[in-house]
């Protein structure tokens, strides 16, 4: 009998832990270990390795654990130094050695700023929040940045081993220079690369069918999640599927569903339109070429080819069709996702497809998709 995997916690959680320790430090709190929740609600136990004065603050020193999820950091240590601001300044965040700064557009992050995520962001934000006893429940990002407002810090990440460590990521690529990004959507690491964790993501199929619902959506990350919640698709319907969305429908079909509504990014969506369907992106990634090739299928001239090419992300190719007026490629993308998908699983299922935006802006669907969101009353 295989034992379950463990899971850890992500750097923007070692960074949260480590502003804390630090503020707790300054207060002259010995903090060994501490617990903090993360933005999911899950609460994470993490050892606090060293904490030390520095100028104008402290400095904490959290080591990296990813359970049983083979993530490069596993090990490193990461360095958080708290500092406070000027009065009215809000927080703050600077990337010290070994964590990048971003240098093209098209990442969740804006140019210039440190490669820190919003996630990360949020999490450091809450954990202080609460420490210093300010009662917020954000959910809107201008909530956030209210809340961020209020805090007058400067936090500052380092992660040495960082430098040598993006040699192995895709950050030289997208225009993150210096380091690696500090990153996590929750603060919760769990495995995502092993057989064991796909297994564990087909019971949702079964918990959505015995709630009744023989429609069921497939949500590749949090993009998809958050615009689910947003129209009113029930929550019962969703599914996780992580990268595997050609195992989960092969399982849906398995399992009696009867037809599949795919929301999600377009960056990891327009690879099933190319009939890719483990979506990691170290071994599926064509979202440039094959928006290219339908853009020039659509009309696109060379020139609009070549700089979708050569973007540096899908939402920076986004910039080059609209510019073209050929927002009907989005359509074409939809169903041709669809397509692949009821190919794949030999017509088993009826697939719609919703494509989105980092933001949650709906680029395009086919009409199986609002045939199929309609059933589950959304508000699209």
């Amino acid at each position: 009998m295989s034992k379950p995997l463990r899971g850890g916690y992500t750097t923007g959680a070692c960074a949260a832990a480590g502003a804390l320790a630090a503020l707790r430090f300054l207060r002259g709190e010995d903090c060994p270990a501490l617990e903090i929740e993360a933005l999911d609600g899950t609460m994470l136990h993490i050892p606090v390795k060293d904490v030390q004065p520095a100028e104008g603050g402290a400095t904490a020193e959290i080591v990296k654990f990813s359970g049983d999820d083979p993530d490069i950091t596993n090990g490193a240590s990461v360095f958080t130094t708290l500092q406070k601001g000027a009065a009215g300044q809000g927080l703050v965040f600077r990337a010290g050695k070994g964590v990048g700064h971003v240098t093209k557009p098209g990442l969740q992050i804006p140019v210039g700023e440190p490669s820190i995520n919003p996630g990360p962001r949020k999490l450091i934000a809450s954990v202080l929040a609460r420490e210093l006893g300010i009662e917020a429940s954000p959910s809107q990002d201008a909530e956030w940045q209210a809340l961020m407002a209020k805090l007058d810090f400067i936090v500052t990440i380092s992660i040495p081993a960082g430098v040598e460590l993006a040699k192995q990521t895709l950050n030289p690529v997208l225009g993150v220079e210096g380091g690696i990004s500090v990153i996590g959507t929750t603060g919760v690491l769990r495995p995502m690369s092993e057989e064991g964790f796909k297994n564990s993501l087909v019971p949702q199929i079964d918990v959505a069918l015995a709630a009744g619902f023989e429609d069921i959506v497939f949500v590749p990350g949090k993009i998809g999640e958050k615009l689910a919640a947003k129209i009113g698709l029930p929550p019962q319907a969703l599914v996780q599927t992580s990268n595997f969305i050609g195992f989960l429908l092969d399982a849906a079909a398995e399992h009696g569903a009867k037809r599949v509504l795919l929301l999600g990014h377009i960056g990891k969506l327009v690879k099933v339109a190319a009939g890719n369907f483990y979506t990691h992106n170290r071994i599926s990634d064509a979202r440039l070429e094959t928006l290219a090739a339908y853009a020039a299928a659509e009309g696109l001239d060379q020139k609009g080819v070549q700089a979708i090419l050569a973007a540096n992300a899908s939402e920076d190719a986004l910039e080059i069709i609209d510019g073209a007026g050929l927002q009907h490629v989005y359509t074409v993308l939809a169903e041709r996702a669809s397509a692949r998908s009821e190919r794949h699983v030999f017509g088993k299922l009826k697939v719609g497809t919703v494509l989105l935006t980092y933001s949650g802006r709906v680029l395009g669907m086919d009409e199986a998709a609002k045939e199929i969101g309609r059933h589950l009353g959304w508000e699209l």
